[in-house]
Protein backbone atom coordinates (compact mmCIF):
# COMPACT_ATOMS: atom_id res chain seq x y z
CA UNK A 1 0.00 0.00 0.00
CA UNK A 2 1.20 3.52 -0.69
CA UNK A 3 3.17 5.01 2.16
CA UNK A 4 2.38 8.34 3.79
CA UNK A 5 3.41 11.44 1.84
CA UNK A 6 7.07 12.31 2.17
CA UNK A 7 8.18 15.39 4.06
CA UNK A 8 9.49 18.13 1.80
CA UNK A 9 13.02 17.19 0.85
CA UNK A 10 14.20 20.76 1.06
CA UNK A 11 13.33 21.29 4.71
CA UNK A 12 14.64 19.16 7.52
CA UNK A 13 14.35 19.76 11.23
CA UNK A 14 17.56 20.45 13.13
CA UNK A 15 16.10 18.44 15.97
CA UNK A 16 16.56 15.28 13.94
CA UNK A 17 20.18 16.11 13.36
CA UNK A 18 20.77 16.73 17.05
CA UNK A 19 18.97 13.53 17.95
CA UNK A 20 21.20 11.52 15.60
CA UNK A 21 24.52 12.69 16.97
CA UNK A 22 26.56 9.99 18.69
CA UNK A 23 29.81 11.80 19.16
CA UNK A 24 31.80 14.94 18.42
CA UNK A 25 32.61 15.96 14.88
CA UNK A 26 35.59 14.09 13.52
CA UNK A 27 36.09 16.55 10.68
CA UNK A 28 38.40 18.90 12.54
CA UNK A 29 41.52 17.43 10.95
CA UNK A 30 40.23 18.04 7.43
CA UNK A 31 39.67 21.73 7.75
CA UNK A 32 41.57 24.06 5.49
CA UNK A 33 42.53 27.62 6.33
CA UNK A 34 39.12 28.81 5.13
CA UNK A 35 36.17 28.87 7.54
CA UNK A 36 33.66 28.74 4.72
CA UNK A 37 32.94 25.80 2.41
CA UNK A 38 31.16 27.91 -0.21
CA UNK A 39 30.05 31.42 -1.12
CA UNK A 40 26.54 31.83 -2.49
CA UNK A 41 25.93 35.29 -3.91
CA UNK A 42 28.49 36.48 -1.37
CA UNK A 43 26.91 34.70 1.62
CA UNK A 44 29.06 32.16 3.42
CA UNK A 45 28.20 28.51 4.00
CA UNK A 46 30.37 27.60 6.94
CA UNK A 47 32.65 24.59 6.96
CA UNK A 48 31.41 23.62 10.43
CA UNK A 49 27.84 23.25 9.09
CA UNK A 50 29.14 21.13 6.21
CA UNK A 51 31.14 18.95 8.62
CA UNK A 52 28.09 18.34 10.82
CA UNK A 53 25.98 17.35 7.84
CA UNK A 54 28.73 15.06 6.54
CA UNK A 55 29.08 13.31 9.87
CA UNK A 56 25.40 12.42 9.63
CA UNK A 57 25.58 11.42 5.97
CA UNK A 58 28.87 9.54 5.76
CA UNK A 59 28.47 6.69 8.23
CA UNK A 60 27.30 3.58 6.41
CA UNK A 61 26.33 2.85 2.84
CA UNK A 62 22.51 2.93 2.44
CA UNK A 63 21.00 -0.53 2.29
CA UNK A 64 24.21 -2.42 3.19
CA UNK A 65 25.22 -1.15 6.62
CA UNK A 66 28.86 -1.22 5.40
CA UNK A 67 31.25 1.75 5.48
CA UNK A 68 30.94 3.98 2.43
CA UNK A 69 33.35 3.50 -0.43
CA UNK A 70 35.45 6.44 -1.59
CA UNK A 71 33.10 7.03 -4.53
CA UNK A 72 30.02 6.91 -2.28
CA UNK A 73 31.68 9.30 0.16
CA UNK A 74 32.57 11.68 -2.66
CA UNK A 75 28.98 11.58 -3.91
CA UNK A 76 27.68 12.23 -0.39
CA UNK A 77 29.96 15.26 -0.04
CA UNK A 78 28.68 16.72 -3.29
CA UNK A 79 25.06 16.11 -2.28
CA UNK A 80 25.53 17.68 1.15
CA UNK A 81 27.20 20.77 -0.24
CA UNK A 82 24.64 21.18 -3.02
CA UNK A 83 21.83 20.81 -0.49
CA UNK A 84 23.33 23.52 1.71
CA UNK A 85 23.74 25.77 -1.33
CA UNK A 86 20.15 25.11 -2.41
CA UNK A 87 18.84 25.97 1.04
CA UNK A 88 20.89 29.16 1.09
CA UNK A 89 19.41 30.16 -2.28
CA UNK A 90 15.88 29.49 -1.01
CA UNK A 91 16.59 31.47 2.14
CA UNK A 92 17.89 34.40 0.10
CA UNK A 93 14.72 34.34 -2.01
CA UNK A 94 12.56 34.22 1.12
CA UNK A 95 14.28 37.39 2.32
CA UNK A 96 13.63 39.12 -0.98
CA UNK A 97 9.95 38.24 -0.56
CA UNK A 98 9.94 39.62 2.98
CA UNK A 99 9.14 36.25 4.58
CA UNK A 100 9.54 36.28 8.35
CA UNK A 101 8.67 33.92 11.20
CA UNK A 102 7.79 35.11 14.68
CA UNK A 103 9.51 34.08 17.89
CA UNK A 104 6.53 31.96 18.92
CA UNK A 105 7.12 29.50 16.07
CA UNK A 106 10.78 29.20 17.01
CA UNK A 107 9.85 28.76 20.68
CA UNK A 108 7.49 25.90 19.80
CA UNK A 109 10.14 24.09 17.76
CA UNK A 110 12.69 24.71 20.49
CA UNK A 111 10.35 23.16 23.07
CA UNK A 112 9.84 20.12 20.82
CA UNK A 113 13.60 19.70 20.49
CA UNK A 114 14.17 19.94 24.25
CA UNK A 115 11.66 17.14 24.88
CA UNK A 116 13.90 14.76 22.94
CA UNK A 117 16.42 14.82 25.78
CA UNK A 118 16.08 13.31 29.23
CA UNK A 119 17.53 16.31 31.04
CA UNK A 120 19.39 19.58 30.63
CA UNK A 121 22.80 17.95 31.07
CA UNK A 122 22.22 15.56 28.19
CA UNK A 123 20.98 18.40 25.98
CA UNK A 124 23.97 20.61 26.75
CA UNK A 125 26.35 17.69 26.16
CA UNK A 126 25.00 17.18 22.65
CA UNK A 127 25.26 20.89 21.88
CA UNK A 128 28.85 20.80 23.09
CA UNK A 129 29.66 17.74 20.96
CA UNK A 130 28.34 19.54 17.90
CA UNK A 131 30.13 22.76 18.84
CA UNK A 132 26.80 24.60 18.88
CA UNK A 133 25.26 27.16 21.19
CA UNK A 134 21.57 27.59 21.92
CA UNK A 135 21.73 30.78 19.87
CA UNK A 136 23.12 28.80 16.92
CA UNK A 137 20.32 26.27 17.13
CA UNK A 138 17.55 28.85 17.44
CA UNK A 139 19.00 30.78 14.53
CA UNK A 140 19.02 27.64 12.36
CA UNK A 141 15.45 26.89 13.40
CA UNK A 142 14.39 30.37 12.36
CA UNK A 143 16.07 29.92 8.96
CA UNK A 144 14.46 26.51 8.41
CA UNK A 145 11.03 27.80 9.37
CA UNK A 146 11.48 30.78 7.06
CA UNK A 147 12.34 28.50 4.12
CA UNK A 148 9.41 26.27 4.99
CA UNK A 149 7.04 29.25 5.06
CA UNK A 150 8.42 30.48 1.74
CA UNK A 151 7.84 27.07 0.11
CA UNK A 152 4.37 26.90 1.61
CA UNK A 153 3.36 30.30 0.23
CA UNK A 154 5.09 30.06 -3.14
CA UNK A 155 4.44 26.42 -4.03
CA UNK A 156 2.27 24.39 -1.66
CA UNK A 157 -0.66 26.80 -1.58
CA UNK A 158 -0.64 27.07 -5.37
CA UNK A 159 -0.38 23.35 -6.11
CA UNK A 160 -3.48 21.28 -6.76
CA UNK A 161 -4.32 17.74 -7.82
CA UNK A 162 -7.52 16.88 -9.65
CA UNK A 163 -9.72 13.84 -9.01
CA UNK A 164 -8.80 12.65 -12.49
CA UNK A 165 -5.09 12.69 -11.61
CA UNK A 166 -5.59 10.75 -8.40
CA UNK A 167 -7.80 8.14 -10.05
CA UNK A 168 -5.38 7.72 -12.95
CA UNK A 169 -2.50 7.16 -10.54
CA UNK A 170 -4.55 4.66 -8.51
CA UNK A 171 -5.58 2.70 -11.61
CA UNK A 172 -2.03 2.64 -12.95
CA UNK A 173 -0.36 1.54 -9.71
CA UNK A 174 -2.53 -1.23 -8.32
CA UNK A 175 0.43 -3.08 -6.81
CA UNK A 176 1.05 -0.13 -4.52
CA UNK A 177 -2.39 -0.53 -2.97
CA UNK A 178 -2.38 -4.26 -2.35
CA UNK A 179 -3.08 -5.46 1.18
CA UNK A 180 -1.29 -8.83 1.57
CA UNK A 181 -2.97 -11.93 2.93
CA UNK A 182 -3.14 -11.75 6.73
CA UNK A 183 -3.69 -14.20 9.56
CA UNK A 184 -4.82 -13.53 13.10
CA UNK A 185 -3.41 -16.23 15.34
CA UNK A 186 -2.92 -17.12 18.98
CA UNK A 187 -0.27 -19.46 20.30
CA UNK A 188 0.98 -21.28 23.36
CA UNK A 189 4.76 -21.28 23.69
CA UNK A 190 6.97 -23.46 25.84
CA UNK A 191 10.35 -21.85 25.39
CA UNK A 192 13.67 -23.63 24.96
CA UNK A 193 17.08 -22.31 25.95
CA UNK A 194 19.61 -23.82 23.48
CA UNK A 195 22.39 -23.45 26.04
CA UNK A 196 20.69 -25.82 28.50
CA UNK A 197 21.02 -28.88 26.28
CA UNK A 198 18.86 -31.79 25.24
CA UNK A 199 17.46 -32.53 28.68
CA UNK A 200 15.74 -29.15 28.92
CA UNK A 201 14.54 -29.48 25.35
CA UNK A 202 13.01 -32.87 26.10
CA UNK A 203 11.31 -31.44 29.18
CA UNK A 204 9.83 -28.61 27.11
CA UNK A 205 8.66 -31.07 24.45
CA UNK A 206 6.95 -33.15 27.12
CA UNK A 207 5.24 -30.08 28.60
CA UNK A 208 3.85 -28.86 25.26
CA UNK A 209 2.58 -32.41 24.67
CA UNK A 210 0.70 -32.32 27.97
CA UNK A 211 -0.88 -28.98 27.04
CA UNK A 212 -1.86 -30.43 23.66
CA UNK A 213 -3.64 -33.27 25.42
CA UNK A 214 -5.59 -30.77 27.52
CA UNK A 215 -6.72 -29.05 24.33
CA UNK A 216 -7.77 -32.34 22.80
CA UNK A 217 -9.72 -33.01 26.00
CA UNK A 218 -11.78 -29.89 25.35
CA UNK A 219 -10.06 -27.29 27.52
CA UNK A 220 -10.10 -23.66 26.34
CA UNK A 221 -7.12 -22.51 24.25
CA UNK A 222 -7.15 -18.96 25.64
CA UNK A 223 -7.26 -20.17 29.24
CA UNK A 224 -4.40 -22.61 28.66
CA UNK A 225 -2.34 -19.87 26.98
CA UNK A 226 -2.81 -17.59 29.97
CA UNK A 227 -1.77 -20.38 32.33
CA UNK A 228 1.10 -22.05 30.51
CA UNK A 229 2.42 -19.94 27.60
CA UNK A 230 5.89 -18.44 28.15
CA UNK A 231 5.34 -15.62 25.65
CA UNK A 232 4.30 -12.08 26.68
CA UNK A 233 1.17 -12.67 24.58
CA UNK A 234 -0.03 -15.04 27.31
CA UNK A 235 -1.64 -12.07 29.05
CA UNK A 236 -3.91 -11.77 25.98
CA UNK A 237 -4.67 -15.46 25.83
CA UNK A 238 -1.86 -15.95 23.33
CA UNK A 239 -3.29 -13.47 20.80
CA UNK A 240 -0.64 -12.21 18.35
CA UNK A 241 -3.01 -10.07 16.31
CA UNK A 242 -2.91 -9.95 12.52
CA UNK A 243 0.35 -10.54 10.66
CA UNK A 244 1.44 -11.10 7.08
CA UNK A 245 4.14 -13.26 5.56
CA UNK A 246 7.63 -12.25 6.57
CA UNK A 247 6.68 -11.01 10.05
CA UNK A 248 7.05 -14.32 11.91
CA UNK A 249 9.79 -16.95 11.88
CA UNK A 250 9.33 -19.23 8.89
CA UNK A 251 8.29 -22.52 10.58
CA UNK A 252 5.61 -20.67 12.54
CA UNK A 253 4.45 -18.73 9.49
CA UNK A 254 4.35 -21.75 7.22
CA UNK A 255 1.95 -23.53 9.55
CA UNK A 256 -0.20 -20.50 10.41
CA UNK A 257 -0.97 -19.72 6.78
CA UNK A 258 -2.02 -23.30 6.02
CA UNK A 259 -4.49 -23.63 8.91
CA UNK A 260 -8.17 -22.82 8.56
CA UNK A 261 -9.94 -20.35 10.86
CA UNK A 262 -10.57 -22.01 14.24
CA UNK A 263 -8.07 -24.80 13.56
CA UNK A 264 -5.25 -25.67 16.00
CA UNK A 265 -1.89 -26.94 14.80
CA UNK A 266 0.19 -29.88 15.87
CA UNK A 267 3.34 -28.99 17.83
CA UNK A 268 5.54 -26.56 15.87
CA UNK A 269 9.23 -26.15 16.67
CA UNK A 270 11.04 -22.84 16.12
CA UNK A 271 14.20 -21.29 17.52
CA UNK A 272 12.08 -19.98 20.39
CA UNK A 273 10.79 -23.37 21.47
CA UNK A 274 7.59 -25.35 20.94
CA UNK A 275 4.29 -23.81 19.86
CA UNK A 276 0.66 -24.71 19.52
CA UNK A 277 -0.95 -22.32 17.04
CA UNK A 278 -4.61 -21.46 16.70
CA UNK A 279 -5.79 -19.44 13.72
CA UNK A 280 -8.53 -17.02 14.76
CA UNK A 281 -9.21 -15.29 11.44
CA UNK A 282 -7.83 -14.99 7.91
CA UNK A 283 -7.97 -12.12 5.47
CA UNK A 284 -7.25 -12.77 1.78
CA UNK A 285 -5.10 -10.45 -0.30
CA UNK A 286 -7.12 -7.40 -1.28
CA UNK A 287 -6.65 -4.12 -3.08
CA UNK A 288 -7.42 -1.11 -0.89
CA UNK A 289 -10.48 0.71 -2.21
CA UNK A 290 -9.90 3.99 -4.03
CA UNK A 291 -12.21 5.90 -1.68
CA UNK A 292 -10.13 4.75 1.30
CA UNK A 293 -6.90 6.22 -0.08
CA UNK A 294 -8.17 9.06 -2.25
CA UNK A 295 -7.41 11.88 0.20
CA UNK A 296 -3.98 10.58 1.19
CA UNK A 297 -3.13 9.87 -2.43
CA UNK A 298 -4.06 13.43 -3.33
CA UNK A 299 -1.68 14.70 -0.65
CA UNK A 300 1.07 12.43 -1.94
CA UNK A 301 0.67 13.60 -5.54
CA UNK A 302 0.56 17.21 -4.43
CA UNK A 303 3.79 16.63 -2.52
CA UNK A 304 5.38 15.21 -5.65
CA UNK A 305 4.34 18.25 -7.66
CA UNK A 306 5.71 20.64 -5.07
CA UNK A 307 9.04 18.82 -4.87
CA UNK A 308 9.38 18.87 -8.65
CA UNK A 309 8.53 22.57 -8.81
CA UNK A 310 10.96 23.42 -6.02
CA UNK A 311 13.70 21.40 -7.73
CA UNK A 312 13.12 23.31 -10.97
CA UNK A 313 13.00 26.63 -9.14
CA UNK A 314 16.31 25.94 -7.40
CA UNK A 315 17.87 24.96 -10.73
CA UNK A 316 16.84 28.36 -12.08
CA UNK A 317 18.28 30.14 -9.06
CA UNK A 318 21.50 28.15 -9.34
CA UNK A 319 21.90 29.08 -12.99
CA UNK A 320 21.77 32.78 -12.13
CA UNK A 321 23.69 32.63 -8.85
CA UNK A 322 27.32 33.35 -8.13
CA UNK A 323 28.54 30.20 -6.37
CA UNK A 324 32.10 29.44 -5.28
CA UNK A 325 32.85 26.05 -3.72
CA UNK A 326 35.85 25.26 -1.53
CA UNK A 327 35.31 21.53 -1.15
CA UNK A 328 38.23 19.72 0.52
CA UNK A 329 39.87 16.79 -1.19
CA UNK A 330 38.62 14.38 1.48
CA UNK A 331 35.41 14.33 3.47
CA UNK A 332 35.26 14.07 7.24
CA UNK A 333 36.08 10.75 8.81
CA UNK A 334 33.47 8.95 10.86
CA UNK A 335 36.02 7.10 12.99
Amino acid sequence: MLSKPKILVWVWCLALALGSVTGPSAAEDNRSSRDEIALVNGSKIMRADFDREMNLASGNSPGTGQPMTDSELSEARDKVLNRLISLELLYQESQKKGIKVDDTAVDEQWATLRKRFANESEFQAVLSQMNLTETDVRSQMARSLTIQKFIEEQFVQKASVSDEETKAFYDGNQDSFKQPEQVQASHILVSVDPEKGEAQKAEARKKIGEIQQKLRGGEDFEALAKEFSQCPSSARGGDLGYFQRGQMVKPFEDVAFTLKSGEVSDVVETKFGYHLIKVVDKKPETVVAYDDVKDRLGQYLKQQKVEKEVDGYVDQLMAKASVEKFLPEKGPSTN
